[in-house]
């Protein structure tokens, strides 16, 4: 198979900061390429590259109008990573709970000593 024939997955098509900032434009709204391109210090053919990458993940597809090739978002395939990162939220809302906990007690802590002072000056 040729490079250009491989097929990328998802996780793989948004490791690049280029290519998540073209998935939040194509986000908002269908967008031909050069205006694609006039929201990035590169050439179009980089650009090209970024949203073949994205097309081989199925994240985007482009049609032919006049001489204008026009992208439009597909987020289905984004829901791999959703699932992906759901199992993990356990943990980060594990360690948010804990930190609340310290955050709260340490704030009691910090009202008790308060209190405790203003008894010691009466």
């Amino acid at each position: 198979m040729s490079p250009s024939a491989q097929k990328h997955d998802v996780f793989q098509a948004i490791a690049d900061p280029t290519r998540r900032k073209v998935l939040k434009l194509l986000a908002e709204k269908e967008l031909p390429i050069s205006e694609i391109t006039s929201h990035f210090p590169m050439s179009r053919t980089a650009i090209a590259k970024h949203l073949q990458v994205l097309s081989e993940a199925e994240l985007v597809s482009g049609r032919k109008v006049g001489r204008e090739k026009i992208y439009r978002l597909h987020p289905e395939p984004l829901t791999e990573l959703k699932q992906w990162l759901s199992f993990y939220e356990k943990f980060w809302e594990n360690k948010l709970s804990i930190l609340k906990h310290i955050v709260e007690s340490s704030e009691d802590h910090r009202l008790l000593v308060i209190k405790s002072e203003e008894t010691d000056k009466k």
